[in-house]
């Protein structure tokens, strides 16, 4: 498992992460570990756009229909 170091934590932060960590009962280290986990496992904005350009969207609404749906809603 690999070790992190991160420097200039700004104290306001530090203090939110600690207060956090106490509160789910963990230490710092292994709130952090999981919070970073949690974001490592997110696919990035890339990999969204290209899952999103595969999908076969023939069958959806049409601009017209949406457009419609958005002036009705502003009524």
């Amino acid at each position: 498992m690999a070790t992190l170091y991160i420097r200039d934590v700004p104290e306001p932060v530090a203090e939110s992460l600690k207060a956090r960590a106490a509160e789910a009962g963990m230490s710092l280290s292994a709130f952090v570990a999981r919070e970073l986990a949690d974001i490592a496992a997110r696919p990035t904005n890339a990999e969204i756009v290209a899952r999103l350009k595969t999908r076969n969207r023939s069958n959806g609404p049409s601009t017209h229909d949406i457009l419609q749906a958005v002036h009705e809603g502003r009524r």
